[in-house]
């Protein structure tokens, strides 16, 4: 009899028509689901096997794994973990893969980084928002040429804004925590107390962890260049949401590009969603056709090697099940 393997979060249809999913097919008996798994009944999940969770779409708790009585691999498509209790996997003896080996948000977070960067210097919610009520609105925008970029995080996103910028005539220099390292070592490195009040945008490329979780707490943000931007499309804990809200209300932030946010789904009562200057997107950096299509191919890949047993160590996230 073939495993059964459920795939979450096909919201648009875009995995049941990929190739990776095709040739899990030829393997296992496939289930894609266009709703939540909260909305599946018990019954359902009970001989369910094998997972592909896309990125933190689905929190996997201890009462999700639970609701997984059969589940042996969790398929999860991030190069991280933070939506799974790893213990409560090891426990139950579930193995979590990651898939760090996908390239496709190497251009896609650095892209909507460059569009969040040119929406808030040339008012482009503002702007859209008018022009559909009827309004012609006189708006004076900034140019990214000339203006200096400081990097928080040097690393694989970092490197790909920093080789961007250097198109839009960007001065960059960049920040990284102590022993980190670069694809591009060229990247001046400064102290943060030193690069945030010299920058004009900058922007957040770093893994979560908890060295670097509040990192930008109000005393940071007040010594931030006055009319400056914020951009981040890394994890909203990096930053002091509420200290943020103040200074995108008082000062000294002109504007803020946000595609994450310390809790997500955004509360719908936030005061992110209605500052005029704060221009905001629901965690999509990464959500584009051709990464979708790599993460189901690297979840094809690692079900065959599980099913062969050829999965290897480094293809499952540290703290989770031995394969």
């Amino acid at each position: 009899m073939s495993p059964r393997v459920v795939v979450l979060d096909d919201w648009e249809g875009l995995l049941a028509r990929s190739e990776g999913i095709a040739r899990m097919r030829t393997r296992a008996d496939v289930t894609v689901l266009d709703r939540p798994l909260a909305e599946v009944p018990d019954a359902d999940l009970a001989d369910v096997e094998y997972v592909m969770a896309v990125r933190e779409r689905t929190r996997f708790d201890a009462a999700a794994l639970d609701r997984l009585p059969s589940l042996k691999v969790l398929l999860q498509s991030g190069g991280h973990a933070y939506h799974v209790d790893l213990g409560a996997a090891r426990e139950r003896g579930i193995v979590v893969t990651h898939g760090r080996r996908a390239h496709g948000p190497r251009a896609a977070v650095p892209e909507l980084t460059f569009a969040l960067m040119i929406g808030a210097l040339r008012h482009l919610p503002t702007a859209v928002r008018e022009m559909s009520a009827g309004g012609w609105p006189a708006l004076t925008g900034r140019t990214l040429a000339g203006r200096r970029l400081g990097l928080l995080g040097t690393g694989r996103h970092g490197a790909n804004v920093a080789r961007i910028a250097e198109a839009f005539r960007m001065d960059v220099v960049g920040w990284a925590r102590p022993g980190a390292t670069s694809p591009n070592p060229d990247i001046p490195r400064v102290p943060l107390d030193e690069l945030l009040p010299a920058c004009d945008v900058v922007s957040i490329h770093l893994r979560l962890s908890d060295e670097v979780r509040g990192l930008l707490g109000a005393t940071e943000l007040a010594s931030m260049r006055e009319g400056s931007v914020l951009v981040n499309t890394s994890r909203g804990a990096i930053v002091d949401e509420p200290a943020l809200v103040e200074a995108l209300r008082s000062g000294p932030l002109a504007a803020a590009g946000l595609d994450v946010f310390a809790d997500e789904p955004l509360a719908p009562d936030s005061p992110l969603r209605t500052l005029p200057n704060a221009l905001i997107t629901p965690h999509i950096g990464w959500t584009v056709e051709e990464v979708l299509d790599e993460f189901a191919t690297i979840a094809a890949d690692q079900l065959e090697a599980h099913l062969d047993g050829t999965l290897s160590d480094d293809e499952v996230n540290p703290g989770a099940a031995g394969l």
